[in-house]
C-alpha cells in the first residue's frame, strides 16, 4: 500500500510538472491549476537553489487560483510553457492580484534568462508593462519551452491568480474591466458630489457624514485593486499598504457616525450609545496602528472591526425599521449589501471563497448599491422631518389664533402682545405672498429658453384685447417658427437643438427690447411677440428687423455654421376692430402658413380683404 501511495504522487507530480502547450485558438489560459509550488516557510531556498529540486519536491496545485490566505511564509511557483509552432509566440503573464508586496519572476530557456521584480513595494514605473496588476511578456521560439519560477511573499492575502494571454484580447478585456471599474468609481463621485450640494443647501449634517462614508469606501477599493498605486501615489510604495487600512478603518469611522446621526442614537445612555463610542474610539485607534504596526498585524483587525461595525450597523437598522419608518427600511437594506459584499471579500481573502467575477467584484457592488440606498434614505429622512415641521407649524398657527382671540379680551399688556403677533404674521403673510409671486413667475416662464410662456400669453393677450375693446388701439400678435427645425433635430441632436432654441430666443428678445413687447414661446419651435401700439408697417419692420437678425446668426456646430432661419406671421388690430383672442392668433397662424408655403425665412401679414388671394397664393404654391 504505501507504494502504491509513493507511485500516485510521483506520477502527480510528474504530469503537473509537464509543460503546458500553447495554443493559437485560446486567447486566455488560466494556468493555476498547471502549476506546482513549494513553500519556504524558512527562507531556505534562492533561485539556485529551487532550480536543483527534484519533481518529487514540488506539491501539484489543482485549483483554479493558487490561495493560501494570509501566511508568512515565501512562496515558490512553477510551470513550464512549450510552443510547439514553427513561428514565434509571443504572450502576457498576468498575476491579477495588484496587492503582493514582493513578486519575483524568473523566465528560463536554452538560450535566455530574465528576471522581473515586481509587487506593490516596487515603484511603479520599474513595472515591464503599464498594469495595475503584475503582467510580463514572454517570447518564445519556435519549439522552444520556458520554465518559469515566481517567488511569493506578501503581508497581505497570499492570491495568485495566474492567466497567460494573447496581447489583443488582454487589451480589449481589460477595457471591458476598467469600463466597470470606471462606472462604478463614476457612480460614487457622483453621488458624492450631489449630496456635498445637498448638504451645502440645507445644512444637514447627515449628509456630510454620508459624503465622507462615499469617498472613503471607493478609495479604499481603488487602493485594493491597485488603481491608486497605479495613478495617485505610483512611488509611495510604504503608504500603498497603509492607504487600504486607513481609508477601510475611515469608511467605518464615518459610516458609524453616519448611523448614530440618522438613527438619533444617544450615545450617553445605553448600551447602543456605549458600542457606537466604542467603535469609533477603534477606528481613530485603528488607523493610528494602520501608521504604526505590521500590515499582516493590522489587517485581519480591521476586517473583523469592519464586519463588526457593519453587522452593528445593520442590527440597528432593523430595530428602528420594527420600530417604524421608512427610512430605516432603506438604512437597513444598504448596509445589509455591504455587509454582504465584506463578508464575501473577507472570505475570499481568507481562502475560504474562490476568486472570481463575482468574489472581485462583490464589495463594488454592494458598496454602489449601499450609497445608492442610503440616500434614498436620507432624502425620506428629509421628507419626515419637513412634514413634523409642516405639522407642527400648523399646530402653532391653530395656538396662534387662540391666543389672538383670548387676548382680545384681556388687558392692555395683553393687547400690546397680542398687536406684536399680529405684526409677525403680517410679516409672515407678506413673505408668504412674495414666494408665491416668486412660484407664479417660475409658473409663468419657460425653463428651456427664459421666455414666457403658453400660460403667460394667453393671459397676457386676453388682458390686452380686453384694453382694445374698452379703448381703441393697435395690438399686433406675431407667431413665428424656425424653418426645418425638425429636419435641424433629427440631424443634429435634441441638446444642439436645444441651444439653437435658446439663441434664438435671446435674439427676439434682443430685437424687440425696445418696443415694449411681450415675448414667449407659444410651443416647440414657435414663439410668439405681442406688441401694443403698433400699426401694420411698424410692426412689419419689426418682424422684417427679427427675421433678418435670426438670418445672421453664427450658429456653430462642430467646426461648421449652420444656417438659421424663421417665418413669422403677423396680425395687427386696428382700433375699429373687436377680436377674440382665438381669431387673432389664427390670423397671425394662417400668416405664418402663408409664409411657410411661400418658401420660408420671410414675413407675410394678414389682410382681410386679401384672404382669398392669399389662400390662392398658397395653393399655387404647394401645386407647383
Amino acid at each position: 500500500m504505501p507504494r502504491i501511495l509513493i507511485f500516485c504522487l510521483f506520477i502527480s507530480s510528474q504530469l503537473a510538472a509537464s509543460p503546458v502547450t500553447l495554443s493559437s485558438a485560446d486567447p486566455l489560459m488560466s494556468l493555476a491549476d498547471k502549476l506546482v509550488f513549494l513553500e519556504d516557510a524558512e527562507y531556505n531556498y534562492d533561485f539556485e537553489d529551487v532550480q536543483k529540486l527534484n519533481v518529487s519536491q514540488w506539491q501539484p496545485h489543482d485549483r483554479h487560483t493558487f490561495n493560501q490566505g494570509y501566511s508568512d511564509s515565501r512562496w515558490w511557483l512553477k510551470l513550464s510553457l512549450n510552443n510547439p509552432q514553427s513561428s514565434p509566440a509571443e504572450r502576457l503573464l498576468e498575476i491579477s492580484y495588484p496587492v503582493l508586496d514582493y513578486v519575483e519572476i524568473f523566465i528560463v530557456s536554452d538560450d535566455q534568462k530574465k528576471h522581473f521584480q515586481l509587487g506593490d513595494k516596487q515603484p511603479f514605473r520599474l513595472r515591464p508593462v503599464d498594469h495595475r496588476n503584475f503582467v510580463v511578456p514572454l517570447r518564445w521560439q519556435p519549439h522552444e519551452t520556458l520554465d518559469i519560477y515566481i517567488k511569493v511573499k506578501s503581508s497581505s492575502s497570499i492570491q495568485v491568480p495566474i492567466q497567460l494571454w494573447e496581447a489583443n484580447y488582454f487589451y480589449d478585456m481589460d477595457r471591458t474591466n476598467t469600463l466597470i471599474h470606471g462606472m462604478y468609481f463614476g457612480i460614487m463621485f457622483v453621488m458624492a458630489l450631489y449630496n456635498l450640494f445637498v448638504y451645502l443647501a440645507v445644512g444637514e449634517r447627515n449628509y456630510i457624514y454620508y459624503v465622507m462614508f462615499v469617498i472613503c469606501m471607493p478609495t479604499f477599493l481603488a487602493s485594493l485593486n491597485g488603481f491608486a498605486f497605479q495613478y495617485l501615489w505610483p512611488n509611495a510604495t510604504q503608504w500603498n499598504d497603509r492607504a487600504i487600512l486607513v481609508f477601510l478603518t475611515l469608511a467605518v469611522f464615518f459610516g458609524s457616525i453616519f448611523t448614530q446621526s440618522f438613527l438619533n442614537i444617544n450615545m450617553s445612555k445605553g448600551i447602543t450609545g456605549k458600542i457606537t463610542s466604542f467603535i469609533l474610539v477603534g477606528s481613530i485607534l485603528l488607523v493610528a496602528m494602520a501608521f504604526l504596526l505590521p500590515y499582516s498585524s493590522v489587517i485581519l483587525v480591521v476586517i473583523g472591526f469592519a464586519c463588526t461595525a457593519c453587522i452593528y450597523g445593520v442590527s440597528m437598522g432593523f430595530y428602528h425599521w420594527y420600530s417604524g419608518g421608512l427610512s430605516a427600511k432603506y438604512y437597513s437594506i444598504a448596509w445589509s449589501v455591504l455587509l454582504l459584499g465584506g463578508l464575501i471579500l473577507a472570505l475570499n481573502k481568507n481562502n475560504i471563497l474562490p476568486k472570481n467575477l463575482w468574489t472581485d467584484y462583490a464589495t463594488q457592488f454592494g458598496s454602489a448599491l449601499e450609497v445608492m440606498l442610503l440616500s434614498f434614505a436620507l432624502a425620506e429622512r428629509i421628507n419626515q422631518e419637513r412634514r413634523m415641521r409642516f405639522e407642527a407649524q400648523e399646530e402653532a398657527l391653530k395656538n396662534e389664533r387662540a391666543l389672538r382671540f383670548a387676548q382680545e379680551h384681556a388687558l392692555e399688556v395683553q393687547k400690546k402682545a397680542t398687536e406684536s403677533l399680529e405684526l409677525r404674521v403680517q410679516q409672515r403673510t407678506q413673505d408668504l405672498e412674495l414666494l408665491n409671486q416668486k412660484l407664479e413667475r417660475l409658473s409663468d416662464t419657460d425653463q428651456l429658453t427664459g421666455l414666457r410662456n403658453r400660460r403667460f400669453l394667453d393671459r397676457t393677450l386676453t388682458e390686452l384685447l380686453a384694453h382694445h375693446n374698452s379703448t381703441p388701439s393697435y395690438l399686433t400678435v406675431m407667431l413665428m417658427d424656425i424653418d426645418h427645425f425638425k429636419i435641424f433635430n433629427d440631424t443634429y441632436g435634441h441638446q444642439t437643438g436645444d441651444r439653437c432654441l435658446v439663441k434664438v430666443a435671446r435674439t427676439i428678445r434682443s430685437t424687440v427690447a425696445e418696443c415694449n413687447a411681450n415675448v414667449a414661446r407659444y410651443g416647440g419651435e414657435e414663439f410668439c411677440v405681442l406688441i401694443p401700439d403698433t400699426e401694420e408697417q411698424e410692426a412689419k419692420k419689426w418682424a422684417e428687423k427679427i427675421r433678418s437678425n435670426i438670418e445672421s446668426l453664427h450658429f456653430i456646430v462642430g467646426d461648421r455654421q449652420i444656417p438659421v432661419t424663421i417665418s413669422i406671421g403677423v396680425a395687427t388690430c386696428r382700433p375699429e376692430d373687436s377680436p377674440t383672442l382665438e381669431g387673432i392668433i389664427s390670423n397671425a397662424d394662417k400668416a405664418l402658413y402663408l409664409a411657410k408655403a411661400l418658401g420660408r425665412n420671410r414675413v407675410e401679414q394678414y389682410d382681410n380683404e386679401t384672404t382669398q388671394a392669399l389662400k390662392s397664393k398658397v395653393n399655387i404654391t404647394i401645386s407647383k
